[in-house]
């Protein structure tokens, strides 16, 4: 409900595990580093806990993005089960058959067998992952060891990744659970994050969401940290809940009085009645408010800390320098002079908005939208389309025009081609005209629904992986050398080595990608975002600014 308020595209807290939000942090890259290892080992099982909150289950999310085309994975997240249970469980998430009606252990355990001998004799490897696994009785931990048994003369067929709360781990150390204990081949705790980067990973969400200007002051930070103990979960609900009653409040930023209140409201204390009422007060307030709030944003005067600095990694053509204090009272006239609005043409039929949209795009292009599937073209034209829904952040990351699905105030949807974008405005093509919003109209619209097309080089497949060699580790290395400011090492017979591999992982993690090391999609998108100067891009070049 705040989003608007706040020039939001998508809200910044919420708890849902999505990938998109996860934070690299130290911990978060060795923990994703485990997990991936344990889906690449020979059988065995692999440990990850963490206090509740802290991003196991985020991480794990993040794990399925990277699994390989080779894995055949089950994800168990309600293993509350008994062993028949949990053995009928695993048949039904990896389509194994069985006999209607069967509760024989025996028979389960040979039908997994067989499927996980038929996998492995074509190439599969099999990885079962289990969520919230603490509430495994230890019959069932004892059964998911047996499982393990499994093997051929080379190696165990099935993988067994545990994700738990800490008591996970105090179970595994009961003496009638030690052969299990001996079959874990790594194990990782996670812990809550440190005081900097708590504050960075607030920060980092903000941005994901379109953030552009600071919300919580670097004094509130320690403060949070503080109160929450750097779970994320618990800052999560903490910042949600301030933004919301910042929101209520009509301020453009959360001070410590609203800061105070939110924990008051997050943490009641016990057998205090007024704690408990003050959800209730606030909501009753925002809905009695919350129209008065809206109407009366409209004209509060864009605040002197609303411009931010993006990094060159993150947004080609941006400076690297800190931007210059804009000065209220022109930036005030600036947002004033642009629509807050952007609405469908009134004479134009609503149901042409995506052909128009499209062929918008294409033409950004060089090219004519033919009014098929606009990925089909894409690819006879030597480009890729990215569909997704995501935030401004990642608009900007990319760099490139995008067909976004819009509303209008009652709710009627749009599309239009997003075709520039500045600190304070966004240009787009809709129907047969060129509007220029202010930015706010962006937050307050869009869905968070995109595609937008890039191009993929010629020499490069869907991946490259280390240890490839050829003119697609050529292109790769090139393009890294230009993405970091280096001068490319000539070679006369490239190979994706280990040299190659710490060069990708840096520009992963300045880009916020996960740092495997491996060339997918994502990366691949990011070195083109950055290479390719013959893309039509959504900020002019910096001479030009």
């Amino acid at each position: 409900m705040y989003q608007s308020h706040f020039g939001l595209a998508e809200a910044p807290f919420s708890i849902a595990p999505d990938p998109r939000y996860l934070y690299m942090s130290q911990r978060h890259q060795e923990a994703l580093a485990h997990l991936l290892y344990g889906v690449n080992a020979d059988g065995g099982f692999v440990l990850l806990t963490g206090e509740v909150g802290a991003g196991k289950t985020t991480i794990c999310r993040c794990l399925l993005e990277q699994i390989p085309e080779s894995c055949d994975v089950a994800y168990i997240f309600n293993p509350k089960l008994t062993v028949e249970e949990l053995l009928s469980t695993i048949c039904v998430e990896f389509g194994i058959a069985y006999p209607p009606g069967n509760t024989s252990i025996k028979v389960f355990v040979d039908c997994i067998n067989a499927y996980l001998l038929d996998a492995h004799a074509k190439g599969r490897h099999t990885v079962l992952i289990i969520d919230e696994a603490q509430n495994l009785s230890a019959d069932v931990l004892e059964q998911m060891r047996l499982l393990t048994n499994l093997e051929t003369n080379q190696r165990k067929l099935l993988q067994i990744i545990l994700l738990g709360q800490p008591e996970l781990a105090a179970m595994l150390a009961r003496p009638e659970l030690r052969q299990l204990a001996q079959r874990i081949v790594a194990r990782y705790h996670l812990g809550p994050l440190t005081r900097p980067e708590a504050a960075a990973y607030i920060q980092h969400r903000l941005e994901v969401s379109g953030a552009k200007r600071r919300l919580f002051s670097a004094a509130l930070m320690g403060r949070i940290y503080r109160l929450s103990g750097g779970i994320p979960r618990i800052i999560n609900v903490l910042c949600d809940r301030a933004l919301l009653g910042a929101f209520v409040q009509g301020k453009e930023r959360i001070d410590r009085a609203t800061l105070a209140q939110a924990a008051r409201e997050v943490f009641p204390p016990p057998l205090r009645r007024r704690s408990m009422l003050r959800p209730l007060t606030a909501i009753l307030i925002l809905v009695a408010g919350g129209a008065m709030t809206l109407t009366a944003y409209r004209h509060v005067q864009p605040d002197t800390e609303m411009a931010t600095v993006r990094n060159t990694k993150s947004e080609p053509g941006a400076s690297a320098s800190p931007a210059k204090a804009a000065d209220p009272a022109n930036e005030a006239k600036l947002e004033t002079a642009l629509p807050d609005t952007l609405a469908w043409p009134e004479e134009e039929p609503r149901a042409h908005s995506k052909a128009m949209a499209y062929a918008a795009l294409f033409r950004a292009w060089g090219a004519d939208y033919q009014g098929a599937d606009a990925c089909q073209q894409a690819a006879g034209l030597g480009l890729r389309c990215q569909t997704a829904r995501g935030g401004l952040d990642e608009l900007r990351q990319f760099n490139r025009p995008a067909v976004l699905l819009m509303r209008d105030d009652k709710g009627r949807e749009f599309q239009a081609t997003l075709t520039a974008l500045a600190d304070k405005s966004a240009a787009f093509t809709i129907g047969t005209e060129t509007k220029t919003v202010a930015l706010g109209a962006l937050a307050a619209q869009w869905s968070g629904h995109y595609t937008l097309l890039w191009r993929m080089p010629p020499a490069a497949g869907e991946k490259i992986r280390p240890g490839e060699r050829g003119p697609a580790v050529e292109w790769l290395s090139k393009q890294l050398a230009q993405a970091q400011g280096r001068v490319a090492e000539p070679a006369g017979d490239p190979v994706f080595d280990h040299a190659l591999v710490r060069q990708v992982k840096q520009f992963q993690l300045a880009q916020g990608l996960i740092p495997d090391g491996t060339v997918g999609r994502q990366t691949l998108m990011r070195l083109s975002s950055l290479t390719d100067q013959a893309a039509p891009k959504l900020f002019r070049e910096q001479s030009e600014k």
